[in-house]
C-alpha cells in the first residue's frame, strides 16, 4: 500500500511540475570561442570584445527584429583540449534592443574560464550540439559558430564531428583567426564548416576580429539557407 502512494505522488508531482518554457526564435545559435595555448589572455579578451561590439551594432539589432519570431536564442562557451570547454555565457534570448545590450555589457567584462590546452575542434562541436538539448528557444535554425586561430591537434576526428552535427539538422560556421596559420581558412572550409548554407570568414588577425564577427552574425541571423555551400570572406 505504501508503494502504491508512493507512486501515485511521484505521478502527481510530475503532473504538476511546469515544464521548461521555450519561446520560438528564428536562430539558436552556440558560440564557440578558442581559449586554447595558442590565445593569450590579450587574444582572449579581443574574441570578447569583439562579440561586445558586434551585440552593440545597429546593424545587428535590426537584423534579430527583421526575422518571423524577432528573435534568437544564444551561448557562448570557451573550449581548447578534448576535456577543457566551460560554458561562460548560457542560453538567454535576445529580442530588443534591453537584453541584446545587457549581453554586450556582460561580454566586456566576463573572464576566462579555460587557461590554456590543446585545440580539439571536434569536441568543441559535440559539446556545442549537446547544448541545444537545453536551449530555451524553439524552432529557427540550429548553429555552431567556432572561432579559433589554429587546426586541430587532439580529440575527435574534426569531420567526423562536423559530420554528424550536419546529420542532426545542425549548421558549423567558423571564424578562422590567420595570424599563426594564414591558411587556416582554406582548413575550416575543408575540415570544420557543415550543412545548410555552412560558411567560413577570416580575421587575418585578432585586431580584425571585431569587424568580422559583425558581419558574420548579421549573416546567421537574417540567412535562411537551403543548400550547403562552404564560401570564404
Amino acid at each position: 500500500m505504501r508503494g502504491f502512494f508512493a507512486i501515485l505522488f511521484a505521478c502527481l508531482v510530475g503532473i504538476s511540475a511546469p515544464a521548461r518554457a521555450q519561446q520560438p526564435v528564428d536562430v539558436q545559435l552556440v558560440l564557440a570561442i578558442d581559449s586554447s595555448s595558442s590565445v593569450n589572455m590579450d587574444e582572449f579578451y579581443l574574441q570578447l570584445e569583439g562579440y561586445a561590439a558586434a551585440f552593440k551594432h545597429p546593424d545587428l539589432l535590426k537584423a534579430i527584429q527583421s526575422g518571423p519570431q524577432r528573435a534568437i536564442a544564444v551561448c557562448l562557451f570557451e573550449w581548447s583540449g578534448p576535456n577543457q570547454k566551460e560554458v561562460n555565457f548560457p542560453w538567454r534570448v535576445l529580442s530588443d534592443e534591453a537584453s541584446v545590450a545587457a549581453f554586450a555589457d556582460e561580454l566586456a567584462v566576463a573572464p576566462r574560464l579555460v587557461i590554456g590546452g590543446e585545440t580539439a575542434i571536434g569536441d568543441a562541436i559535440d559539446f556545442g550540439g549537446k547544448l541545444f538539448e537545453v536551449s530555451p528557444g524553439t524552432g529557427g535554425r540550429r548553429v555552431i559558430d567556432i572561432s579559433g586561430d589554429g587546426v586541430s591537434n587532439r580529440g575527435r576526428e574534426v569531420s567526423t564531428a562536423r559530420d554528424d552535427a550536419v546529420f542532426a539538422g545542425i549548421t558549423i560556421n567558423g571564424v578562422a583567426i590567420l595570424n599563426e596559420e594564414p591558411q587556416l581558412d582554406v582548413y575550416y572550409k575543408a575540415f570544420v564548416v557543415g550543412g545548410n548554407g555552412a560558411f567560413a570568414l577570416a580575421a587575418h588577425d585578432y585586431a580584425d576580429f571585431q569587424d568580422v564577427i559583425v558581419k558574420k552574425l548579421v549573416r546567421e541571423v537574417t540567412t535562411i539557407a537551403s543548400a550547403p555551400s562552404p564560401i570564404s570572406r
